[in-house]
């Protein structure tokens, strides 16, 4: 096998994952010597909880004007939604995007675009279904505040979902980070919503499949009007 087709397959692994997949493997150890079956049932939860914690190389889109989505997953919401209080960037609605992760997806979160952390919040709350509406104000949510080159500024929130129990959040107040620049994680489930600067188009649709650190979300400096998509 080729390097190219070996790192189709291997990914680097989060640090955060490293001991679930230690304890993993050491529980697939005891039902090897308690049933074999049971023991390969153990292999595949390893191998899944590698692949959950897997943290592959991206290649971020890099001019200027571009957002870029912060998690893998799938377009579940998008629509004006007045954002988090705790993030201060006021009562009005901005246009939200939703990513809901499955425990499938990559959960490795990434900065839509670069700018200056203005604010880090964390809200306890409850861990419904991340899927439903109403998780972006009832679950438990970690929300970042960006201010851009511009003066303006977005937010990014974090929401745990029904599985997931612990977000990892790995940034500080006052810091600069570049586009796509990793910011944290969620485990084992979970949802992204995305408040985009005001006067700007989404360039997705609902049911669109997301890339984090890839996909394209809007563009600050074109005039393209939000997109629509149908099933094919």
């Amino acid at each position: 096998m080729s390097v190219s087709m070996l790192s189709t397959f291997v990914k680097p692994m989060h640090p955060e994952g490293r001991k679930f997949v230690a304890i993993f493997a050491g529980i697939t150890l005891v039902l090897f010597l308690l049933w074999e079956p049971l023991g390969w049932i153990g292999v595949g939860l390893t191998v899944w909880c590698y692949y959950f914690f897997r943290d592959p190389v991206r290649v971020t889109p890099t001019r200027e004007g571009l957002m870029i989505s912060p998690a893998d997953g799938v377009v579940s919401l998008l629509e004006p939604a007045v954002p988090p209080v705790e993030l201060g960037l006021g009562d009005q609605p901005m246009t939200r995007i939703s990513v809901f992760m499955s425990v499938f997806n990559c959960h490795v979160n990434r900065l839509p675009m670069g700018g200056r952390i203005t604010k880090v919040a964390y809200r306890p709350g409850k861990f419904l279904n991340a899927s439903l509406d109403k998780a972006s104000s009832d679950n438990e949510r970690n929300g970042l505040a960006v201010q851009i080159a511009d003066g303006r500024s977005y937010g990014v929130v974090q929401i745990a979902g029904l599985v997931a129990r612990r977000i990892l959040c790995e940034v500080r107040e006052g810091q600069e980070l570049m586009t796509g620049d990793r910011f944290g994680l969620i485990r084992f489930g979970s949802r992204l919503d995305i408040y985009l600067p005001e006067g700007v188009q989404p360039l997705v649709c609902i049911g669109q499949t997301m890339l984090a650190g890839e996909t394209v979300l809007a563009d600050l400096q074109g005039s393209e009007a939000a997109r629509t998509g149908g099933v094919r």
